[in-house]
């Protein structure tokens, strides 16, 4: 299955929006850990999910949170 890298940006303010869009969106990323910078003052937040496509990797994401962001498609790779 394809696995893809979503990286969400928001400014300062909106912190508090995008944690809450959570709320009335049911999704398996709800309640468990991702990476964020948020803490620090950077405002993104980095999920790693597999799908079966872009569309069904924002589709996890509540409506405000997916328009800010970016699909990446991603794989390990060994670093020689």
């Amino acid at each position: 299955m394809p696995r893809y890298l979503l990286h969400h940006h928001h400014l300062p303010r909106e912190c508090g929006v995008v944690f809450a869009s959570f709320a009335g969106h049911e999704s398996p990323l709800r309640h468990t850990p991702t990476t964020a910078s948020c803490p620090f003052g950077g405002h993104e937040i980095w999920w790693d999910v597999q799908t079966d496509s872009e569309q069904a990797a924002l589709a996890l994401l509540p409506f405000y949170v997916a328009e800010r962001t970016t699909v990446v498609p991603i794989a390990e790779v060994e670093i020689p």
